[in-house]
């Protein structure tokens, strides 16, 4: 940024000031040399509360001798390899002194991001925060201030994806405030961060006085995120993991990860919550019943409608299952022939590859695809009274539901099925009911009118 004039910032903030001249090494943007480098902090302990010195640059006499220690704050950050040194890298800090110190260190795995949680354990001070960085360190920086960290950081723009803006960390999470806090929840995937699960959910506990806090885990490896961080690592933290949404592509993994299951499940082959019961994982599906919810929202009836379900993952399952429970009759659709065929004889119902599927016949149509910014079927020739439901959401509306509603048709969008799946979600896991209006009043503030972002889970 260049320096800024401290007392245009005094004008608009009444906190605290910290400068902060993060190297390249270390993630930033600067590259001068030390001599520019020492410089410049001199010149900013003049006008800020804080400064940042580097534990690997600034712990040099010239910068020591000038600036006091509570104007110190010291930080390290280093990588997953380096975990084991974190309490050798803190000595070194805290002999030479300071107001805060930070250290963090850049995972590639969220199991990783237990190591700096378990170090803020141990060090038990206040005055040091710790967590994970990158995609799947995200969950450790939202946890660290419940187990002692005075700070916890945020971005105002938005442009980088693993880190929350300052409003996410407001609005999804309660910040600044520390509520009481003694279990877990949180949603499993591979493209979660920007969910507004953890928004809805984290509201309702609020407003219901439930002691929990639900993270996003960004996880490629269920097993490993399983065994290290949700069977383990989070209750050796003091703060064990009740519950999660599961969403793709795990929601398989989820099911073999239970020892028992839901009919709608068991049969469709896919779970999107786990739930703990006692010692055990209990595995369930939302999908079903919140289709079943979102369509009874309209005044449509679906029994005895032909219906064409568009994908053929663990919510394409789900819904058929639940359309069929419903009176309607459901045929799948999906690109890949071989494993559409398979799931159809499995589920017992028709299939019709993507390629060759045509609506008309049909008047309601379910497309459970994360694809969102084309419609990937044919839509011209179905009924002018046929629905069509979207389950996939996104910060504006979907090209299917745009469509959809070109056409005059019928439509709930993949924000209605996410009120109503969280609804499920909500009563799965604590055995209460979300507060619906409110719910509906935050992921109403989350969408936008253009189609201006990638799909969220």
């Amino acid at each position: 940024m260049g320096e800024v004039d401290t007392s245009w910032l005094r004008d608009r903030f009444d906190g605290c000031l910290v400068y902060c001249l993060r190297s390249r090494e270390h993630g930033g943007a600067f590259e001068g040399s030390s001599q520019q480098r020492c410089a410049r902090l001199l010149a900013a302990s003049e006008h800020y509360d804080v400064v940042d010195l580097e534990a690997e640059h600034d712990l040099v006499p010239e910068l020591l001798e000038r600036i006091p220690v509570t104007q110190r704050r010291i930080s390290w950050h280093g990588t997953a390899a380096e975990h084991g040194l974190l309490h050798q890298h803190f000595d070194r800090m805290a002999a030479v002194g300071a107001g805060l110190y930070v250290l963090t260190t850049a995972v590639s795995r969220p199991e990783q991001a237990l190591a700096p949680l378990r170090f803020l354990g141990e060090i038990g001070r206040p005055d040091v925060t710790a967590f994970g960085t990158g995609a799947a360190g995200f969950w450790s920086r939202l946890l660290a201030p419940w187990l002692g960290a005075p700070v916890v950081f945020g971005g105002l723009d938005g442009n980088d994806a693993e880190v929350p803006t300052v409003d996410q960390l407001v609005a999804d999470y309660g910040f600044p405030r520390l509520r009481p806090l003694s279990t877990v929840y949180g949603i499993v995937g591979r493209s979660v961060l920007a969910s507004v699960s953890p928004r809805a959910h984290n509201a309702g506990y609020r407003a219901l006085g439930i002691p929990a806090l639900y993270l996003p885990f960004q996880v490629e490896d269920f097993g490993g995120f399983w065994r290290e961080v949700a069977e383990s690592g989070l209750t050796e933290l003091g703060l064990p993991l009740r519950a999660a949404t599961v969403v793709a592509p795990h929601k398989e993994s989820a099911l073999a990860t239970a020892r028992t299951a839901s009919p709608a499940a068991d049969s469709s082959g896919s779970a999107n919550s786990l739930v703990r019961r006692g010692k055990t994982w209990h595995a369930d599906t939302s999908n079903s019943p919140a289709i079943s919810r979102a369509l009874a929202s309209i005044d449509a009836p679906v029994s005895g409608r032909k219906a064409a379900v568009i994908g053929c993952g663990g919510a394409g399952r789900a819904a058929a299952l639940a359309l069929a429970d419903c009176g309607a009759d459901p045929v799948l659709v999906n690109r890949d022939h071989h494993r559409g065929r398979s799931v159809a004889e499995t589920l017992g119902f028709e299939f019709i590859p993507l390629d060759e599927f045509r609506a008309d016949g049909f008047s309601l149509l379910v497309h459970a695809t994360p694809v969102t910014e084309r419609v990937p079927f044919h839509m011209d020739d179905l009924a002018d009274d046929a629905v069509v439901v979207d389950m996939v959401y996104a910060p504006g509306e979907t090209a299917v539901s745009s469509a959809a509603r070109e056409r005059g048709l019928t439509v709930v969008d993949g924000w209605d099925v996410l009120l109503a799946d969280a609804s499920c979600q909500f009563h799965f896991m604590t055995g209460q009911h979300i507060p619906t209006e409110q719910t509906r009043a935050l992921l109403k503030s989350g969408r936008k009118s253009p189609r201006d972002g990638s799909p969220r889970c």
